[in-house]
């Protein structure tokens, strides 16, 4: 038998294994299958920044850093300001991470995180505008992933989401000069994603790496602070029934609120 045939072999058998422990609402760490691993935030962790915020789900680790800068607006939005989000995973966060720039997970990573902001409105990016047309604020959010095990689309994303609802920018005047003063970005809502896996026919919650290697599919939505779905991304080949997809989109709303109030608490402690 082959390498690859052997290797294709185990992972079946693995697949199998889970499948029939998920049947019975058990996960191979325990917990059940609506159930999220420890969430951790820690917030301003990088002194430079101008926000700044530090989160991990299980083994997860992802930091994510703010910058706020000046500069001219996109020219098909000429009354808003930017806001960029940009992700890494650093070479020693995971055995299959490479040095170099960032491979079609990584791009996807960041958009999906940019998205569920953006859709959110989580940020009013007309009140960041300078002069109309001419000079903005510009929002940089980089996120670098430390450590891989699984959900790296939640982690990035409430990194993000907590590195701006906390960050400061310094406050200018309509000529562009600094008033000397720091003023915080102007927040409307904490958009909260929630990823869930396929394995087999059956839906879980905040995958490992040890499940998102036999996953048939993934889902994240992205709620807003009303509960509303502002933003879903699916992956991979495998299929979700209508139900599926339905069964999804009310648990994201749920565990989104359940969520949001963890990282409010944060903020309002950090």
């Amino acid at each position: 038998m082959s390498a690859v045939k052997k290797s294709l072999l185990v992972e079946q058998l693995r697949k199998n294994q889970m499948v029939e422990l998920l049947s019975k609402g058990k996960r191979v760490d325990g917990r059940g299958l609506s159930d999220y691993r420890n969430i951790k935030i820690e917030l301003n962790i990088i002194e430079k920044a101008n926000g700044s915020a530090k989160v991990s789900i299980g083994n997860s680790q992802v930091v994510a850093g703010v910058k706020i800068a000046t500069g001219a607006p996109f020219p098909d939005t000429p009354d808003k300001g930017l806001l960029i989000v940009n992700a890494e995973v650093l070479p020693l966060a995971s055995p299959y991470a490479e040095p170099g720039p960032p491979d079609e997970h990584t791009i996807e990573l960041a958009r999906v995180v940019d998205r569920g902001i953006r859709e959110s409105q989580m940020i009013n990016l007309s009140k960041l505008v300078l002069i109309e047309g001419q000079k903005v604020y510009a929002v940089f959010v980089d996120v670098s992933v430390l450590d891989v095990d699984g959900n790296l689309f939640d982690a990035t994303s409430y990194a993000a989401v907590a590195s701006l609802a906390t960050a400061k920018m310094p406050e200018l005047d309509v000529k562009g000069e600094s008033t000397g003063q720091k003023i915080p970005l102007p927040i409307a809502g904490l958009p909260i994603s929630v990823t869930q896996a396929k394995i087999g026919d059956i839906l879980i919650i905040d995958p490992t790496s040890e499940e998102e290697a036999v996953m048939d599919a993934r889902i994240t939505f992205t709620t807003d602070q009303e509960g509303n779905i502002c933003a879903v991304q699916k992956g991979l080949s495998g299929t979700l029934s209508f139900e599926q997809v339905l069964i999804s989109a009310e648990t994201a709303q749920v565990k989104g609120n359940e969520i949001r109030a963890l990282l409010k608490k944060a903020i309002e402690n950090g």
